[in-house]
């Protein structure tokens, strides 16, 4: 391999990727090859500086998350002190026969210098060192992250909840969704890998202290046998470097070990830790006088050190008196009058100015605040997540957000819904009590506040809870304050749901689609046919109460027919006559017999000439209209006084016609061809339109 080739490799990884690997190499190679001396100090040094910046770097942390890697330094610090332990292992045992100084000047100065060259002093210094670390800092931090971390996967759900309400409700985008839900993944996997990570520094201290006694004693044998040295000069200089080499190591390793207690121990804020310390623990006055006023009497107690503690006592005397006079001017600055502010100049209109038309929103009055409100329990929230997650299930898209906002100027138990900036829905809903609704079939009447169902029109009676029992057991339907509302914006959005699907919903609902069958998409749009036929279509069948969750059946459909045809009416009818099994499947859920209504023979004849010749409205004479209007009105009603939902069925030419004339005034009335029903169901005939004419 050139030198071109490792540039090359280089550029590709990067500096940063490479990073990591040559430090794990290095460090098993400082396990298995010989270092000299100079070598040791410079890793004891580098060992040292991490250890600080680690511990500095945690203290300037904000939020636990902002040190996300930190669960991978302490392990990579534990490994390269255990590493350096062992190439200090054998620089010791081969070497410390010719002085302090075999191991390199680290372990030197801190067996002479820190320790006075005093190897009784060493080991206190050593063990209480250990003890500190292994008991103390090692065990807390462990704890904490380890009931951190159960915290943190208990309240996983509740978050995750938290995020789908407020996106739900439009509060956010769907970007900063994904961003809190991978935030609220990360901090459990965090502190649980600061769980498991605290566990490598417990085992550190522990082989910390068996590696020191295995020098002492290895040491000894090695310089009684091998080298001829007397025992205490033997034990003299063996222990001094054991202990320096074990102090080399305890010493960062207590300090990442607190840096650990202080990330894991700390309340996620705006500030570091030295901001939180000084803001909290000296913010109050009166706290520093009475500690002031008892540092000052032990201060005057014959025997005490008088210097330290009065000294001490006029500092936070000092202190709290500066704090008194800051207090004082913050106060006469809040209530000073405000200057006088000189009136702006209205500004030029811009582009700003224009705000975006919700394309579906909900305005309540202030009574109704509690049912979107998540902190005081908004239910309306989650049953408004249920509607649009049961209509995309049923329907076939994912309708837009509702955005959710309060209006003064409404009742106040009144709503209003919007779509695109229009009011389609008003109602009243009760906070407290429930809305009896009378189905027909009741067997009494309810003492209450007459009123009618918003969404379907039905009588219905507004009842204190303590009549609810009654109520239902006359035969109403009772529901909520809640249910009413979500009852009410489930059958706006059903109802308009053509409206709904606009660009942007379709191109998405592709999209989609594109995951499982790419090459089906890129045949369709833009080759064969435009977005906006595609929408057309769609649109032509949602008025009509076609769903549009068979996508695939459609989109065939479309790109057979696309070559040739590009009217979206009448590429409708192909997607119709594809989907007639789902189609009559929706209209009739059980049985094979369809029950339908048909035209008499010589009015299909007149509306197929009517049509040809294109003259009235929608190609139908205005005498003919009223007379087809009027028969099929008093048809459809003997249909639905039988319990039976009226269908007219029709020859497959008139179909878009008189689905689209009988739809003003019969909007219950499903139009159907002939080419739509499926060969296995067997048709009955049970009415009969123009047969009087």
């Amino acid at each position: 391999m050139n030198f071109d080739t490792l540039k090359l490799w280089s550029a590709r990884l990067g500096t940063k990727a490479l990073a990591a690997p040559l430090l794990i190499v290095m460090m098993l190679s400082m396990m298995v090859l010989p270092l000299p001396p100079f070598a040791l100090d410079i890793f004891f040094s580098f060992n040292i500086a991490l250890s600080i910046i680690v511990l500095l770097t945690s203290l300037y942390t904000i939020k636990p998350l902002d040190f996300l890697v930190f669960p991978t330094v302490l392990l990579v610090s534990t490994m390269l002190r255990l590493s350096l332990n062992v190439a200090s292992t054998r620089v010791v045992l081969t070497e410390g026969h010719t002085g302090p100084d075999a191991a390199g000047k680290v372990i030197e100065a801190f067996g002479h210098f820190l320790i006075g060259g005093n190897y009784t002093v060493g080991i206190v210094v050593f063990i209480i060192l250990t003890i500190i670390n292994f008991t103390v800092v090692t065990k807390g931090a462990g704890r904490i992250a380890e009931v951190g971390a159960r915290f943190a996967l208990d309240a996983l759900p509740g978050k995750q909840l938290a995020i789908d309400a407020d996106l739900n409700a439009g509060l956010i985008a769907e970007q900063e969704a994904r961003r809190r839900r991978s935030e609220v993944a990360q901090e459990a996997e965090f502190y649980g890998a600061m769980d498991g990570a605290s566990k490598y520094v417990r085992g550190d201290a522990i082989a910390g202290i068996m590696i020191t006694v295995i020098n002492i004693f290895g040491g000894l044998i090695v310089g009684l046998v091998q080298h001829d040295l007397g025992f205490s000069e033997a034990l003299k200089i063996y222990t001094l470097l054991a202990i320096g080499d074990g102090l080399v190591a305890q010493i960062p390793a207590l300090i990442i070990s607190t840096a650990a207690g202080i990330v894991v121990s700390r309340v996620a804020s705006d500030e570091d830790i030295g901001g939180q310390f000084i803001g909290q623990l000296f913010a109050k006055p009166q706290v520093l006088y009475i500690t002031a006023g008892i540092i000052g009497g032990m201060g005057i107690i014959p025997g005490m050190p008088h210097i330290a503690f009065l000294l001490l006592a006029m500092v936070l005397a000092a202190g709290g008196y500066a704090l008194v006079k800051k207090s004082e001017a913050k106060k006469q600055l809040e209530t000073a009058p405000p200057p006088p502010v000189a009136t702006p100049e209205v500004e030029e209109a811009t582009w700003q100015d224009i705000l975006p038309v919700d394309t579906l929103g909900l305005e309540v009055g202030y009574r109704l605040i509690p049912l979107v409100d998540k902190t005081q329990g908004g239910e309306l929230l989650k049953r408004i997540k249920g509607i649009r997650k049961k209509f995309a299930q049923e329907v076939g898209f994912l309708s837009p957000a509702v955005h959710i906002r309060d209006n003064l100027e409404l009742k106040p138990s009144a709503y209003r819904i919007t779509l695109k900036g229009v009011e389609v829905g008003f109602g009243e809903a009760n906070m407290g009590q429930f809305l009896a609704i009378d189905p027909g079939l009741v067997s009494g009447t309810l003492q209450g506040t007459p009123t009618t169902d918003p969404a379907f029109g039905l009588p219905a009676v507004w009842i204190d809870a303590a009549t609810r029992e009654q109520a239902q057991t006359m035969g109403y339907t009772v529901v909520d304050a809640g249910t009413v509302i979500a009852t009410h914006l489930n059958h706006l959005i059903t109802s308009h749901a053509a409206e709904l699907l606009g660009r942007h919903e379709v191109q998405q609902l592709l999209d989609h689609l594109a995951k499982d069958t790419p090459k089906l998409i890129e045949e369709l749009t833009p080759k064969l046919l435009p977005l906006s036929t595609i929408q057309k279509v769609l649109q032509n069948l949602l008025i009509e109460g076609v769903h549009i969750r068979d996508m695939r059946t459609i989109i065939e459909t479309l790109s057979e027919y696309g070559v040739q045809i590009h009217d979206a009416n009448e590429l409708s009818s192909h997607v119709r006559v594809a989907l007639g099994r789902a189609i009559v499947q929706q209209i009739f859920p059980t049985g094979n017999e369809l029950t339908v209504m048909t035209l008499d023979n010589r009015l299909e004849r007149l509306l197929m000439q009517a049509m040809q010749s294109g003259s009235g409205e929608g190609g139908l004479e205005p005498g003919l209209a009223d007379t087809l209007a009027a028969q099929t009105e008093a048809a459809a009603q003997q249909q639905q006084q039988l319990g039976l939902t009226p269908v007219l069925l029709v020859p497959a030419p008139l179909r878009a016609l008189l689905s689209k004339f009988l739809r003003r005034t019969l909007p219950q009335l499903k139009v159907l061809s002939h080419a739509e029903l499926p060969e296995t169901k067997t048709i009955r005939v049970v009415g009969l339109v123009g047969g009087q004419s």
